[in-house]
């Protein structure tokens, strides 16, 4: 039987079972075409790089093509209303995260889908921590550094995110809140982009999972003063965590899922679920998400969305208590 690695979150959103669910039908001829797995958002984001990784896996194992297809924008509110318009045959995939699926329905007053309704689990991938970063020429050298400039000077520090709504808004605000400072927020199109004004000096500071950001951070293209995490990264063993810092309980952790559009064949789903699971506790593909600071993310469909809506509940929380809005 397959390994699990699981993260404390997953084990107390894990859906608890009486029984073991009953053996279904491998579905054999599936995929007996290329398989495409949207996601909402750019290449090089962490969705995308990690969801990347997973399809040429699967693509080795099964024997045809899965191919990533970006549509980023809107938090990821495209490509989700794109997939749950599909046909719900196994062959449109959504490759998406904690924004799309738990933030964005406490975040929006309207939504044009239901994360829980118009979608079926298919499986997790993997928790990535946020890492808050600033341009080497930005003056603070820590978060106690940071927090004080912006007391001294409210408004006048600006951060980055990969547009309204994302979840490194959200962690963003709720760390603005938790420290009582006032910052501007420059929201983009994704991640990269951000990235990119970042390193620049175009604005001074972001939250950017550890997938995106740390590459940048060895490179000596950003300094790195904290982990959103409860407990510090494999991927940068040496940086605290915000709660280390003065902020206790402070936790923000995006994390990566594979969706289908609902009324996707059970067969076609645990035929997923079980390759990407075998993709996932495979020591090349573990070491890879473990290098990068992401924890393989193994679940069956059934605790990926217990896992979900526990996430939902906890994602609208802290959209209300930390006053976030889309802009």
């Amino acid at each position: 039987m397959a390994r699990r690695f699981f993260h404390p979150l997953l084990l107390a959103a894990a859906v608890l079972t009486g029984a073991a669910a009953m053996a279904q039908p491998a579905a054999p001829d599936y995929p007996a075409k290329p398989v495409k797995v949207l996601t909402g958002f750019p290449p090089g984001q962490a969705t995308d790089v990690l969801g990347r990784e997973i399809a040429v896996r699967l693509s080795e194992q099964l024997g045809q093509q899965f191919y990533v297809d970006n549509k980023p924008g809107a938090a990821g509110i495209i490509a989700t209303q794109q997939a749950m318009n599909s046909p719900a045959d196994g062959y449109t995939l959504l490759l998406t995260s904690s924004g799309p699926l738990a933030v964005n329905p406490g975040l929006y007053s309207k939504l044009p889908y239901d994360p829980v309704k118009d979608f079926v689990p298919v499986a997790g991938l993997a928790l990535v921590p946020l890492v808050l970063v600033t341009n080497p020429g930005f003056n603070a050298a820590s978060v106690k550094d940071l927090v004080a400039q912006a007391k001294a000077r409210p408004g006048s520090i600006n951060y980055a995110s990969g547009g309204n709504g994302v979840t490194n808004h959200l962690v963003m605000e709720m760390f603005r809140s938790a420290a009582g400072i006032d910052l501007m927020h420059v929201p983009y199109k994704g991640g990269p982009p951000a990235l990119t004004d970042l390193m620049g000096g175009q604005v001074n500071v972001m939250f950017e999972t550890t997938v995106a950001a740390m590459p940048f951070v060895r490179q000596g293209k950003l300094k790195a003063l904290a982990v959103s995490s409860a407990r510090r990264s494999a991927a940068a063993p040496d940086l605290p965590t915000v709660a280390e810092l003065g902020y206790p309980g402070f936790s923000g952790v995006p994390w990566v899922a594979i969706m289908a559009p609902a009324g996707t064949p059970p067969a076609v789903v645990t035929k997923l679920n079980t390759e990407i699971n075998k993709a996932l506790n495979s020591k090349v593909v573990r070491e890879h998400f473990m290098a990068q600071g992401a924890e393989p993310m193994v679940m069956s469909p059934e605790e990926l969305g217990g896992f979900i809506k526990t996430e939902i509940t906890k994602w609208t929380q802290v959209v209300k208590a930390s006053g976030a809005k889309v802009e």
